[in-house]
């Protein structure tokens, strides 16, 4: 049986994947510090995949990591220990990069002292930064140009595990770069939890449908889209879990060096669509506030999905009603969060 370390992996994406994998018999190790996160993630873990889960609640910056190489047989490690909001990372760039940077490192370090040589990075999108409408859809192979200083901590943490993969031959890497997850488990038991104000739409959307925020800022109409907002490819985060499966089961398969996939639906809707959406899963109007862009923000991105189709039979099945439709089922069954 293969053994799957998800370094952040009660957070958000790392909660939905470690579920995928328990139901396909794989054996899956979960390290979480519970900064962005609930500790009542790995009961719920359990409870939909009907198995314990081994769980350490370590911070991965740190020297006590090592532990779980030192009394576990991994076979691949999968990354989702980063701090995630655009804004939030252009307010707090010394803490984007001290977090997601030493993270990354303090986990390959001790990836090559215990000879561990398969590992799956949670990339992003935000690494192409504003692609020209003319470009779009993006494509693996473009140029890329962070805009915010996430985008930046992700890019870089590209480039570190290139020159990885450049110096060794027995590295191998699949960088999976998201658009914009949305959604939560079908069963309203897994969702997206925040702390504060929301940084991300969806749980904002959410928070606005059950009163705890008056209404939802919307960040610029003015952009050079059809309803002037701007335009993203969201993705359910149940079709993202699953492209982390199939990543580790290439990985598991062969060796490939590093390579590079988009996670998305392909189709780009405006900010203003997804607020219909989500109007017609709750089945209430949700209150909003055109203000000003904010910075880090691009106009227009949604992905070129076919290399992930061609080389992992990977592609999204979730459109943006299901979307909308499983994020409401998760917000108003957990009104609280996971300390409901």
């Amino acid at each position: 049986m293969s053994s799957i370390l998800l370094a952040g992996g009660a957070g958000y994406i790392g909660s939905h994947t470690a579920v995928e994998l328990l139901l396909r018999d794989k054996d899956v190790i979960i390290v979480d510090n519970f900064s962005n996160s609930n500790p009542n993630v790995i009961e719920r873990i359990e409870r939909l995949a009907s198995k314990r889960v081994k769980f350490y609640e370590l911070d991965t910056r740190t020297s006590e990591f090592e532990i779980v190489f030192k009394e576990n047989e991994i076979d691949v490690v999968v990354d989702f220990a980063a701090y995630k909001a655009v804004g939030d990372s252009v307010k707090e760039p010394l803490s984007y990069y001290e977090n997601n940077l030493c993270s990354l490192i303090n986990t390959l370090k001790l990836m090559k002292k215990y000879n561990v040589n398969k590992f799956v990075f949670s990339s992003s999108a935000t690494v192409y930064g504003d692609v020209k409408v003319d470009m779009l859809p993006a494509r693996e192979d473009y140029p890329r140009c962070a805009t915010n200083p996430y985008g930046n901590t992700k890019l870089i943490g590209e480039e570190i595990i290139s020159d990885i993969g450049n110096a060794d031959d027995n590295f191998n890497s699949i960088v999976l770069r998201y658009f914009n997850p949305i959604g939560a488990h079908q069963s309203g038991l897994l969702g997206e939890q925040t702390n504060g104000v929301p940084a991300n739409i969806m749980p904002y959307l959410t928070k606005v449908a059950i009163g705890e925020l008056p209404f939802l800022n919307i960040f610029g109409d003015d952009y050079d889209t059809e309803d002037g907002t701007g335009i993203r490819d969201y993705i359910h985060v149940v079709d993202l879990a699953i492209g982390h499966v199939k990543a580790i089961e290439r990985l598991l398969k062969v060796n490939n060096g590093v390579e590079f996939f988009n996670l998305g639906t392909g189709k780009g809707y405006s900010v203003m669509e997804l607020v219909r959406a989500f109007s017609r899963a709750s089945q209430m109007e949700i209150p909003y506030k055109i203000v000003e862009r904010r910075d880090g923000d691009v106009a227009m991105s949604y992905a070129d999905p076919s290399k992930a189709k061609e080389v992992l039979n990977w592609e999204a099945s979730l459109g943006i009603d299901e979307m909308c439709r499983d994020s409401w089922n998760w917000q108003s069954k957990n009104p609280n969060g996971y300390d409901d």
